[in-house]
């Protein structure tokens, strides 16, 4: 048995700047069996044989579908086969450029060599573009330029839709109703992001500096009004004030240390009851309980920070059932108890 191989067309070099060329036909060498069918009888079969590939891919950053090589592939396989049809790719031309500081551009001229059964060939020149920010941008070209030799020298059905099925950058604008959705999504997750929480505030405290070349916004010393303190009131409401203002755990324990030094030196003096005519102080008014919850979370989440504990939201959710945002004093000091004693790890 002697094996000739098949000789492949007698070409001259495409330089990269050339236009494609036309395509050629190389006839079948001496001896092909009567009645074998050359490459163009073989190409119709093909073409009467060939499925249809739909667009089944999508580019979800880009929002467009597109029909794959690897579908393109896959439906021209069988038939290539069953009618003794292949294809030999040859680079003719090939040019790579950058663009920026990482995205490779390449164009390229792809040569296909058709071969039917009886050995001849027909020879056609398909070109390639394609980009990308590591190194597949030959293959992505290379890619592309099959795809739209076998689209249209077999000429698959594309069930009435167009080939231009989204080999490009640019993206395709969406339709209205899909525009509107997005925006409606957009207003909610604005909205949500606008709902305070307990600890949110909206100016910066006495305890942060300003950014640079950032305008010094007014703030409020609190432990001035502190100090200032006439009565128990008047430094419940400033560190009330405080805490909405959303003061950390540090700032209120010096708070309190101004509260507890003002209590134990009025308790060191003398108690004189109030002169003729005077009035004597007001006792003190108990904390709302949003007051004593939002102080309860600062000391909870002082003592997660100390206790190196970044799981502090999932687990207090966990244990009882709700955000930290929506429980009470009682349930957050019982929380920090538990972390402050080693219970929460």
């Amino acid at each position: 048995m002697t094996v000739t191989a098949l000789p492949l067309p007698n070409l001259p070099a495409v330089p990269t700047a050339a236009a494609v060329a036309a395509p050629i036909y190389q006839p079948a060498p001496v001896g092909p069996a009567e009645g074998t069918p050359n490459v163009f009888g073989a190409i119709a079969a093909v073409m009467r044989d060939v499925m249809p590939v739909a667009k089944d891919k999508e580019n979800t950053q880009q929002r467009y579908k597109f029909r794959g090589i690897d579908d393109v592939m896959s439906a021209m396989a069988g038939p290539l086969r069953a009618h003794g049809v292949f294809i030999l790719p040859t680079i003719a031309a090939h040019h790579a450029e950058r663009r920026g500081e990482k995205m490779t551009h390449v164009t390229i001229t792809m040569r296909y060599h058709v071969y039917g059964p009886a050995g001849d060939c027909l020879t056609a020149e398909v070109p390639g573009e394609a980009s990308d920010f590591a190194d597949k941008a030959t293959n992505k070209a290379q890619s592309a330029a099959l795809k739209y030799l076998l689209f249209t020298l077999f000429m698959i059905p594309v069930d009435g839709r167009s080939v231009d099925d989204g080999d490009r950058d640019h993206p395709v604008e969406p339709p209205p109703e899909h525009r509107a959705e997005r925006q409606q999504r957009q207003q909610q997750r604005g909205q949500r992001q606008q709902q305070p929480r307990r600890s949110n505030r909206a100016e910066p405290g006495p305890w942060e500096q300003p950014q640079q070349g950032q305008q010094q916004p007014q703030r409020t010393d609190y432990l001035a009004h502190a100090e200032r303190a006439n009565s128990p009131e008047q430094f419940d409401k400033i560190r009330a004030a405080a805490v909405q203002a959303g003061a950390p755990a540090e700032y209120l324990a010096q708070l309190d240390a101004v509260a507890a030094r003002k209590r134990g030196a009025a308790q060191g003096q003398q108690q004189v009851p109030p002169q003729q005519g005077e009035q004597a102080p007001p006792p003190s008014v108990p904390k709302s309980p949003e007051v004593a919850a939002a102080e309860a979370e600062n000391a909870l989440r002082l003592a997660a920070s100390r206790a190196n504990l970044p799981t502090l939201d999932a687990d207090f959710e966990r244990v009882h059932g709700l955000p930290i945002a929506q429980a009470g004093a009682q349930q957050l000091d019982a929380f920090r108890a538990m972390i402050e004693n080693g219970g929460a790890r």
